[in-house]
């Protein structure tokens, strides 16, 4: 795709038919129910940017994968042919190799480790890592606590994972997690999972439990076991394509709207796991807490390959440490 091709398929996510010809509107496509949190925030996202620009800029949102899966939507975002989109850092990372980082398991101790780390410089440079692949983060989102869910008998210790099948996110880090943990990962598509538990492609998976329950995979896996073995954010991310023809005040208006947005998510889904949990219970699901010292012995390695293969990379897990 030459320039004057991306130029003008961006400048067409831009200019809106909402009446008036100078309102610009920026498509928003993502993956998730509208019933998720997530997607609420998103909302509140174009409603903030609406105010601040006093109409001048617009969001029109495409949930449930009407426009792709998360890695399509990332791809469409680095051709300009799609504005923004919500991406897990995870599948990120395949975009943009810093990402790796936010991956490894058990990277933070507690949720006031994880906010300081997001929300200060580290966090900024990620962010800003996947500029040079045409990919700009705004800001994160709160995507809680990933941990296993099975169909047939509950995970208490990192043995009961031996040869399983099981569901990850397109993620090379998330994949030798699995295999750390002597697990036969099987990478994917959101949208693909709940037929593949009920079909027995896979045995079983990992998620949050907003996402256990706005997904109706309780209705098939019946044990949820809260290792909690990483706190993978999710990313809000816009085209650089279509940053680039945004004047500074208008990117002000999106940048502002975008932290707005992460802040009243983070609320958002603090209420969601809570209202998950209880639902998930009502379900007839069983909640298993299992001692997690054995889990983080059993991926401790990951941390050793890491440095080997990205040693300039390693120096985020020394920071993040460091302000523990």
């Amino acid at each position: 795709m030459n320039w004057m091709s991306w130029w003008l398929g961006a400048l067409l996510l831009l200019m809106g038919c909402s009446g008036t010809s100078n309102v610009k509107v920026i498509k928003l496509g993502h993956g998730l129910g509208v019933t998720h949190p997530v997607h609420d925030a998103m909302v509140y996202m174009g409603e903030q940017l609406s105010i601040k620009s006093e109409g001048q800029l617009e969001l029109k949102i495409y949930p449930n994968q009407q426009l792709g899966t998360e890695r399509q939507l990332v791809e469409l975002l680095q051709i300009g042919s799609l504005g923004m989109t919500k991406v897990s850092s995870a599948t990120l990372e395949s975009f943009a190799p810093a990402m790796q980082v936010l991956s490894l398991p058990y990277l933070f101790d507690d949720d006031d480790h994880r906010d300081r780390v997001l929300n200060g410089p580290i966090g900024r440079d990620l962010l800003l890592s996947a500029e040079k692949y045409w990919l700009r983060g705004l800001c994160y989102y709160d995507a809680g606590k990933r941990s296993f869910y099975s169909k047939e008998a509950p995970i208490e210790r990192p043995e009961d994972l031996v040869g399983k099948k099981i569901r990850t996110l397109e993620s090379a880090m998330a994949i030798d997690m699995i295999k750390y943990f002597g697990g036969a990962p099987t990478p994917l598509a959101y949208g693909e999972l709940y037929t593949a538990l009920q079909q027995g492609v896979v045995d079983m998976a990992e998620n949050n439990p907003p996402s256990l329950y706005t997904s109706r995979h309780y209705e098939v896996c019946k044990y949820y076991s809260l290792d909690e073995h990483t706190a993978v954010p999710d990313v809000v991310v816009v085209s650089t394509k279509v940053w680039e023809l945004l004047t500074e005040e208008q990117r002000g208006w999106l940048q502002e709207a975008a932290d707005v947005s992460a802040a009243y998510q983070y609320q958002l889904w603090a209420a969601s796991v809570e209202e998950s949990f209880e639902a998930l219970k009502a379900g007839g699901v069983e909640i298993i807490r299992p001692e997690k010292g054995p889990f983080r012995a059993g991926v401790a390695p990951i941390y050793e390959a890491f440095e080997a293969n990205w040693p300039e990379l390693y120096k985020y897990v020394q920071q993040i440490n460091e302000l523990q």
